[in-house]
């Protein structure tokens, strides 16, 4: 399950997307997707910071793409917002951590499984861009 910071950010990029390089202020965002005004400048603020958002402040402000939206993977927002793209850290490529329960990765029981979860989500997301979504 994604978070709703996840899920919030992922709406709030497909809006601006839709909106073809026009800056678009947070509060239409907010209120067309339904996302509480101070969470969704928080998220905002970090996707800004990642280098997918560029902003304008005062009259006529708002948020943009700084890349075209079929350059926007979602591998890349996802780690952004939510962290590991694995379901435990000891298949993590990226944020990798051995379990503190298990003796051995190769005998574990579900070591298999999640590297299968793994492996379907990372597909998905590394074949999706922003683009897709709009």
């Amino acid at each position: 399950m994604i978070s709703k910071k996840t899920k919030y950010g992922l709406k709030a990029l497909t809006y601006i997307a839709r909106n073809d390089k026009q800056m678009v202020p947070i509060a239409l965002i907010a209120e067309s997707e339904n996302i509480p005004h101070k969470f969704l400048e928080s998220i905002l603020l970090l996707l800004r910071k990642s280098g997918f958002l560029g902003s304008k402040k005062g009259k006529g402000g708002g948020y943009y793409l700084l890349k075209e939206a079929s350059d926007i993977y979602m591998t890349d927002v996802m780690r952004i917002l939510e962290g590991p793209i694995a379901p435990v850290a000891c298949v993590s490529l990226n944020y990798y951590e051995k379990c503190d329960d298990c003796e051995d990765e190769t005998t574990c029981s579900l070591n298999k499984l999640m590297i299968q979860v793994r492996d379907a989500n990372l597909h998905v997301f590394r074949n999706t861009t922003l683009e897709d979504l709009k």
